[in-house]
């Protein structure tokens, strides 16, 4: 079993920025890719980064390019979501996910079904 904790979010105003922190249990860490989701009011979850196993493949959706950056430490079994440049159509639960499945060493995963284990959300809103 993985447990995963979001922190790190909050009210800030547009063109700011905030980092967001996903902590994991467990001694696999290393082994999982991680992704970000984020779901707003009345909308669905929506992908939002990825990163795989080995920290050396990312992919970010095209909504938060050049805005936001995933990142990982494996030796502190945490993922980062760096957010700059923020917009008011950003404000969303954010969501850290983590897949305990096998995944190729560079291999990052964009789709919901694609993890197996999910955080509790940090909000993040983002005011004009």
């Amino acid at each position: 079993q993985v447990q995963l904790v979001e922190s790190g979010g909050g009210l800030v105003q547009a063109g700011g920025s905030l980092r967001l922190s996903c902590a994991a249990s467990g001694r696999s860490f290393s082994s999982y890719a991680m992704g970000w989701f984020r779901q707003a009011p009345g909308k669905e979850r929506e992908f939002v980064a990825a990163i795989s196993w080995s920290g050396r493949s990312t992919y970010d959706a095209d909504s938060v390019k050049g805005r936001f950056t995933i990142s990982r430490d494996n030796a502190k079994n945490t993922v980062y979501l760096q957010m700059s440049s923020l917009k008011p159509e950003d404000t969303a639960v954010y969501y850290c996910a983590a897949r305990s499945s096998y995944s190729w060493r560079n291999s990052y995963y964009t789709r919901s079904d694609d993890y197996d284990y999910w955080g509790q959300g940090t909000q993040v809103t983002v005011s004009s």
